[in-house]
């Protein structure tokens, strides 16, 4: 177990008090857009399967370059991207899905979000309670800082959320750069941060064959050699405690509520309000993100609701890779 003994610099230990308020924005430029609608007549002419569309069957050279520096901020820069925006009042809700599944390609292949092979996830309040069995995202409750899938065997690389629509209050997205809070432990609790290069206990939300352990163990930070890479799910780390029966050690517990505290210091996170249209890229690796708790419109067609995917480079598009 390598543990980094200085500061990291570059563009990936942004605060956000460092950051412009368009930072991350990559305008969705009309070159694009043509294209785009090109391309929206000709998937209507000849439908397929949303998950059956491959980005090289298809010309797309300006999308090709604007989603080029989409991955070349999400691996060189900020570990975001925010691109804006698809115009929605020109699709139907199956071609904007496609729309959006193209372009995401672009940057890496979509893989599973479940363990029973789903690809294209809606992210939407269905009034449960987060919970074992529950993913957070599936309701309307605030989250803690994360990288999606932390609590399985084969993390996305990036996340992709593209927004359909927005709550009537709430669910403000947010951002915060793993390499910033390492430096703020690093310089205020040393000991504390070598602890989270250790092992914790997640539960895997049941994401899993029934006969498979419920539980994964593995550290919330580590040195890849060329960047540090966070795994993060705090909820899903208390859980998998109480889920394993035991208790989690003082030294764990201290590192686990430092690590949330530099997160969440004033100044450390990016806040960014969605609007329809709007696709969010994250290095799930450098960047931790949540949402705050919301409140949905009464309307069933106006409530919030993201399509979320999930984009890895190694292993097969199976849920565990």
């Amino acid at each position: 177990m390598e543990i980094l003994e200085h500061d990291i610099s570059g563009p990936q230990a942004w605060t956000g008090n460092d950051l412009a308020d368009d930072a991350g924005l990559i305008a969705l430029d009309q070159p694009c857009r043509d294209e785009l609608l090109e391309l929206a007549a000709l998937l209507a002419a000849n439908p397929l399967p949303v998950l059956s569309l491959q980005p090289d069957d298809f010309g797309l050279e300006n999308c090709r370059t604007l989603m080029a520096e989409v991955r070349r901020q999400l691996d060189q820069g900020l570990g975001f991207a925010i691109i804006d925006r698809l115009p929605l009042e020109h699709f139907d809700d199956e071609t904007a899905a496609a729309l959006y599944w193209i372009l995401a390609s672009m940057v890496a292949r979509p893989v599973a979000q479940s363990w029973d092979g789903k690809m294209l996830y809606d992210v939407r309040d269905t009034g449960k309670q987060p919970g074992n069995g529950v993913r957070p995202d599936i309701t309307n409750a605030g989250q803690n800082l994360h990288t999606d899938n932390s609590y399985n065997l084969c993390p996305p690389d990036y996340v992709a959320l593209f927004c359909r629509q927005t709550a009537m209050q709430g669910g403000v997205s947010q951002l915060v750069s793993f390499s910033a809070a390492h430096n703020r432990l690093r310089a205020e609790c040393p000991e504390l941060l070598a602890r989270l290069y250790q092992d914790f206990t997640f539960d895997r939300q049941r994401e899993h064959a029934p006969d498979d352990t419920k539980v994964v163990h593995h550290p919330l930070f580590a040195w890849n050699g060329e960047r540090l890479v966070g795994r993060l799910s705090k909820r899903m780390v208390i859980q998998g405690y109480e889920l394993e029966g035991k208790v989690m050690d003082e030294t764990a517990a201290a590192a686990l509520a430092a690590l949330e505290a530099a997160m969440t210091a004033p100044g450390m996170g990016k806040v960014f309000h969605f609007q329809p249209g709007q696709i969010q890229f994250v290095n799930n690796k450098t960047c931790g993100h949540a949402r705050t708790a919301f409140t949905d419109w009464p309307e069933p067609h106006r409530r919030r609701h993201l399509i979320r995917l999930w984009l890895r480079h190694q292993g097969r598009a199976f849920y565990n890779g």
